[in-house]
Formats: structure tokens, sequence, C-alpha cells
């Protein structure tokens, strides 16, 4: 179990560097700050968040119940930015003249150096719209929506977290649940859609048995038999993504 916290700790933590200011931060706190709600604020309750977190007892017990995908939302709770911030503004406080341009240097310094850039991270990627989402989820469900009702479509598994957040009426026959291990529920459908070389036959049929109007695909998606022998038609491309409409099932209202 310890093993577990600690490497929750370490991934949480980033390169680490953080968690050093950190500590030098709560020491200097705890050396210079007098004013009892500050200290609080700014000490008592990070210590006592971090002495449950690394306890084996109280994780066990946690682990139990939620699992670790919501145990090391604990360390959310630990103001350990703001800590720093007020350490090194009190600090800075403290200093006269040319120290403080000094230390106000270095303090941008550690802070460039401390992280990584982001967007090096896959699941991070600059916002394309002021949805914050991928711009081609918004250009599917813009043109796959049909005024007045909804309209059911089987997307790729990289788009399943976008749909929801961007349009009411674009419904799926499977969610995000199907990428969150904790919440997997088996789906043949999402199965045949993320298959290397995807069965068409089949992904036709589990498509019409869940009334989907649509299907969408990537271009570059390796796949046996043409959906166009299946009742479907192109019925659009965008971006890279290829947008199939089942002829068979109707669609207006």
């Amino acid at each position: 179990m310890w093993n577990q916290v600690l490497t929750l700790f370490q991934e949480y933590m980033g390169t680490g560097l953080i968690v050093g200011w950190f500590l030098i931060a709560l020491i200097y706190l705890i050396l210079k700050e007098k004013r009892k709600h500050i200290r609080i604020l700014f000490l008592y309750v990070p210590i006592i968040l971090l002495l449950l977190f690394f306890n084996p007892l109280f994780a066990k017990v946690l682990y139990a119940f939620v699992g670790n995908e919501i145990y090391y939302r604990i360390l959310w709770l630990i103001p350990i930015t703001v800590v720093i911030a007020y350490a090194a503004v009190h600090l800075y406080g403290t200093l006269k003249g040319r120290f403080r341009i000094t230390f106000a240097c270095v303090c941008g310094v550690l802070i460039v150096i401390s992280g990584s850039y982001i967007y090096s991270n896959p699941y991070f990627r600059k916002a394309e719209n002021m949805y914050h989402i991928p711009q081609e989820v918004v250009d599917i469900c813009d043109a796959i929506e049909v005024e007045g009702r909804e309209v059911m479509a089987v997307f790729p598994a990289e788009m399943l977290q976008y749909v929801r957040q961007y349009s009411p009426v674009v419904c799926m026959p499977y969610g995000r649940e199907q990428t969150v291990y904790r919440w997997y529920v088996y789906d043949e459908l999402y199965q045949v859609m993320e298959a290397e070389v995807i069965d068409v036959p089949r992904l036709a049929q589990l498509a019409k048995e869940r009334a989907c109007h649509y299907i969408i695909l990537p271009k570059e998606q390796e796949m046996e038999g043409d959906l166009l022998n299946y009742d479907y038609i192109l019925f659009d491309t965008i971006g890279g993504y290829r947008i199939y409409q089942d002829t068979t099932i109707y669609i207006g209202l």
C-alpha cells in the first residue's frame, strides 16, 4: 500500500521540484509566521492532509471504497502553490533594494525550471475554439445535427469525452465509460470500432441494431469491407474523419 501511495504522490508532483519548494516554504513559515489563522491555513492543514495521505491504514480504507483514481484527489486539498507563493511574498517583503530584484528573478527562474512543457503531454492540446475541445468534434457535430431531434452516432474513442461537452442532441451508443477502467462495461460495438482492422459487416450490423444514424471513422482506419455496400453513404469528410450515414434509418422529423 505504501508503494502505491508513494507512486500516486510522485506522479501528481511531476518533476518533484515543486515538492522541494513546498517543504522549504513550510519550514520557512514554521520559523517566521506568527499569526494563528495563517498558520492554521498554510501549516496545520497541509501537514495534517499529508499525514493522512501517507497513512497506510487510512489509504487502505479509502482504496477499498474509491480506488486510486479518486484517492490521489486528496492532494487537491493541499494548497501547495498558495503556500509557496505566500512564503515567497513574505520573504520578499523582508528584503530591501537590489536583494528584492534578485530574489524576484530567482523565483521566476525556479518557476520555469520546476515544471514541464504542458503540450508535450498527449492529453493536453492548445485550445482550438471557445469550447476547448477539438475543432473536428465541433464541425462533425454541427454537420450531423438535425434541428428538433436527437441523432445517434458512433464515434472513435478519442472523441468520446468531447461530444457530450459540446452537443446535447448528438447521442452515442456508448460513452466515455469505455475508456475508464473502473467504469468499463463490455460493448461489442466499441470493440469493433477500436479494432486495428475493422470488420465492416459486423460494424454495420451492430450499428443498425443500435439505430445509429452515423458512423465516424478516421480516414486512415484500415477496414475489411466497404460501408457503402451496407446501405451507407459517405455523408461528409471533415478533417481527418469520414462520416458515413445509414440510409435505412429515418433521420427526419
